[in-house]
């Protein structure tokens, strides 16, 4: 009966002006958003891997100097573009791609997409995960809400349940009708999405690549299906057709748009971040108190100075056999480095529980966990991105360590014209960051994963326990 019951709902609904319509315009949105996703992030991709090609070039081919000096020269560092970025943006467009990587300082990202475009970017960019995560459920409630409480009132529902047939039956049937006629639309969406992956990764599909998609197609599957569940229990409870709609519409309403900007919000209240000009004169009140290389009336240089001779058993800098200002240099690029990881992990944790409340929300909002989880399967959400800081503070600091070292060996003390050969830049690796594992992005995500897992349960537990409604 309950296949019967399915393929009844199915045929009606392909058969609706309501679904071709919304269906044939939701169809329509995803294609226009893959395809000018895809564009974006190839043409993205392509502009940031020359940038990074044009960095390694300019670097290596800096010239003979002195290795401080090509410290202070730095060099640049871009972050890559996952591959199925161009599925759901995420922070991607809020956060900065180009880092500058120099001596004594961390810079942050510079030049994000939000940058160079108006405000109506705060309310959204149309990408596939735009239209999946708000638009779709707006297209199962319009198509569900009706689908018990016209029953009621045309009768039908009576002579159903004298048949013999559970409520939750019926409720299962038409879920499974839905889903099905629901699939018309959202598969060959989501086959595009893995032809599109092909073609950016050139047909080499790695392991995680694939178990990221995998995922992401079940999440958005339980999303749907959480909607679909929801809209049919209240259907049938809703005394009638239009209560449901108002109830369902209410849901979207709150799930969709105010509770993503409440919980935000509410964090942000909650755990107060400092301003970037507190954050910079902090920071710069600490390093005042630590080594300054370039100046040899500070204590702790003193106090360095006294060290480094009593371990090479001299009397003076000049009968040091290495350069004493290369270790000063090196000490004080320890002591800034130490200062910036202490100012940035508090903003980091202000930041982690700024998010916590948006996070933990998801066990009351299915949203909320689908889009957390999206993003951070897509590789664009915020722990990716600072990930790709940290990655980049990492390699900045070895780059001027070996540096250092290097003018440390093979120049004396105040020997500061005495040039290195400029295969000493070719030591500096190429930059190559990768987004976290799978593994780490849903041990991140662990909240969504649970979540989506409590409101499966409670969608199987409501429709089972379709017994008692009104009939009226």
């Amino acid at each position: 009966m309950k296949k019967i019951i399915a393929n009844k709902e199915y045929t009606t609904l392909l058969r609706d002006k309501r679904f071709k319509l919304m269906g044939g315009l939701i169809a329509f949105l995803l294609l226009v958003a893959l395809l000018g996703g895809f564009a974006s992030y190839r043409s993205l991709k392509k502009e940031r891997d020359l940038a990074q090609k044009e960095a390694r070039e300019t670097w290596l081919n800096q010239g003979e100097k002195n290795p401080h000096s090509a410290a202070h020269y730095g060099s640049f560092a871009l972050r890559p573009k996952s591959e199925m970025s161009f599925f759901d943006f995420g922070v991607d467009s809020f956060t900065g791609t180009n880092v500058y990587l120099e001596a004594h300082r961390q810079n942050d990202p510079k030049f994000s997409a939000a940058q160079d475009s108006s405000s109506l970017i705060r309310f959204g960019e149309m990408t596939v995960a735009f239209v999946l995560q708000m638009l779709v459920p707006l297209l199962i409630i319009f198509l569900c809400f009706n689908s018990i409480s016209q029953e009621k009132e045309d009768n039908t529902l009576k002579l159903m349940l004298s048949q013999g047939i559970s409520m939750s039956l019926i409720a299962w049937g038409k879920i499974q009708g839905f889903s099905k006629a629901l699939a018309w639309i959202i598969v060959p969406a989501l086959l595009l999405t893995f032809i599109l992956i092909l073609i950016g990764t050139e047909g080499s599909l790695s392991a995680d690549l694939l178990l990221r998609f995998a995922l992401t197609l079940l999440a958005y599957a339980v999303y749907f299906f959480v909607f679909i569940s929801l809209s049919v229990v209240i259907s049938a409870r809703a005394g009638s057709s239009r209560n449901a709609l108002l109830s369902l519409l209410g849901i979207w309403v709150l799930a969709c748009v105010i509770l993503p900007k409440a919980t935000t919000n509410i964090g942000a209240s909650i755990f107060k971040a400092p301003s970037n000009f507190e954050f910079r004169e902090a920071i710069h009140k600490d390093e005042e108190n630590g080594i300054d290389g370039h100046n040899p009336s500070d204590k702790r240089f003193e106090a360095l100075k006294k060290q480094v001779l009593a371990q090479y058993k001299v009397d003076s800098v000049e009968q040091l056999p290495v350069n004493f200002d290369a270790i000063a240099m090196q000490e004080g690029e320890k002591y800034s480095t130490m200062v910036y990881n202490k100012h940035f992990d508090r903003m980091e944790n202000i930041y982690q529980n700024q998010n916590s409340v948006a996070a933990y929300s998801a066990i009351l909002n299915p949203f909320m966990a689908v889009r957390n989880l999206s993003m951070g399967l897509a590789g664009s959400d915020y722990k990716t991105a600072l990930a790709f800081q940290k990655y980049a503070e990492k390699y900045r600091y070895e780059m001027v360590e070996t540096l250092n070292t290097h003018m440390r060996d093979f120049s004396k003390t105040g020997d500061w014209e005495k040039k290195a050969d400029a295969g000493i830049y070719a030591k500096i690796p190429d930059f190559d960051f990768k987004n976290p594992s799978i593994t780490s992005v849903l041990s991140q995500n662990w909240v969504a994963l649970l979540a989506l897992l409590i409101w499966v349960f409670m969608c199987i537990k409501m429709v089972s326990n379709l017994k008692n409604i009104s009939l009226s």
